[in-house]
């Protein structure tokens, strides 16, 4: 896993926020600027999606991303792809080393399906990004549950079997752990700080992560 540090300080973001374990959030970061997710406690898992701020039917592509960078995890050097096939965001410092694209976001139906019934009343990441879409009045942002797409979830382990299936694993993050990105284009980010308790994806302990921006070069 290849890990480089930023030179960004949080004295100088010009944005600096730190979310409550397990609930959603939306932020239009522009083009140009440094965004920043800290991992604040170690192993919480941060769902992510990113919606062009000018167009919202451009969006995040599980897909092109894979195929640009020929690899199934986002790290330093990864360009993020947009649905129309652009760059949306670039990675350029990560002291995490890896991040998940194929594990998606729980929802009520996957946590019956993984768990048991009585876990499908249980919160989740899908909620949270159908609530901060309505909640956010931000003109032109969706929220019907086809706009959810495949998201990234950042901090995740999720490996890759032999056999092509996937495992849901203890996380490799730690406390202070950090992914920054360089935005191409004016996004807007949506993002469920996974309220999930019955994987080891955040140590089924939901924890606060912290949001910085920086103006950039």
């Amino acid at each position: 896993m290849h890990t480089v540090e930023s030179s960004y300080t949080a004295g100088n973001a010009v944005f600096n926020q730190v979310q409550p374990a397990g609930e959603p959030w939306v932020h239009t970061v522009r083009a140009g600027q440094i965004f920043r997710i800290v991992d604040l406690e170690g192993n919480q898992a941060v769902d992510t999606l990113f919606y062009n701020a000018a167009d919202a039917t451009e969006r995040y592509s599980l897909t092109h991303t894979i195929q640009a960078q020929g690899a199934l995890y986002l790290t330093v050097g990864t360009t993020l792809m947009s649905s129309e096939g652009r760059p949306m965001l670039t990675i350029v410092a990560d002291t995490c080393g890896r991040h998940d694209t194929l594990g998606g976001a729980c929802s009520c139906e996957s946590n019956t399906v993984r768990y048991a019934l009585e876990k499908r009343h249980m919160h989740s990441c899908r909620d949270n990004f159908m609530m901060a879409m309505a909640r956010s009045g931000m003109e032109g942002l969706p929220f019907e549950k086809r706009d959810v797409v495949s998201n990234i979830n950042f901090f995740m382990n999720v490996p890759v079997t032999p056999q092509g299936k996937l495992t849901f694993e203890d996380g490799i993050s730690a406390p202070g752990k950090y992914v920054e990105m360089r935005a191409e284009m004016d996004v807007v980010v949506l993002v469920s700080n996974c309220p999930q308790l019955n994987n080891p994806c955040n140590a089924y302990n939901p924890t606060p992560v912290q949001f910085l921006v920086w103006d950039g070069a």
